[in-house]
């Protein structure tokens, strides 16, 4: 049997025999201390490269970028907090459907992981969420159109993280979330 026990005074996680030590970080917003593994699976990596041909202009660093497209007649019908909701359950499900791949390890990797680039986007309606979803398939981009059940309602989307330039081009026409 799998026993998982936590402990705040020693602060390690225990499994099976296996010891996770952890050490508090403090962060000047949160009231209590994180808590952060001292070893991982994914390198610390600076998120992006330096491309003057993709990012616009030289020097400027093409960031990894994760999309998150929510309905705005959802939003006028719909408590705020429900609409939020299903756009991170859309965003957490991309990740984890990409979790091997190596942009959404650099995007949720330690030194990347208190700078994640998100973007909000809405569309008009179901339709239009539809078509953008069919429009990011046939361009290759990975995500997910998250369907709220059991209404089997086409609530929202969300991409893997891309490199901004890569993917930008699919949301260009589209307005910022307010």
């Amino acid at each position: 049997m799998t026993s998982l026990t936590f402990s705040p005074v020693l602060s390690s996680i225990q499994l099976h025999r296996f010891t996770f030590t952890t050490k508090p970080q403090f962060h000047p917003f949160l009231l209590f201390p994180r808590f952060s593994t001292m070893t991982t699976n994914c390198p610390s990596v600076e998120v992006g490269a330096s491309n003057p041909s993709n990012s616009g202009g030289a020097g400027r660093e093409d960031v990894l970028v994760q999309y998150v497209v929510l309905r705005r007649d959802l939003i006028e019908e719909w408590p705020m907090g429900s609409v939020v909701t299903q756009g991170c359950h859309a965003a957490v499900a991309a990740v984890w459907m990409s979790r091997e791949d190596e942009e959404t390890r650099q995007y949720c990797g330690d030194g990347n992981i208190d700078s994640m680039h998100k973007v909000t986007l809405e569309v008009k309606g179901e339709t239009q969420m539809l078509n953008l979803s069919e429009k990011l398939m046939a361009g290759g981009i990975v995500h997910k159109l998250w369907i709220e059940q059991p209404e089997n309602i086409p609530t929202c989307l969300a991409t893997k993280p891309y490199p901004k330039s890569s993917v930008a081009s699919f949301f260009k026409k589209l307005k910022l979330c307010k």
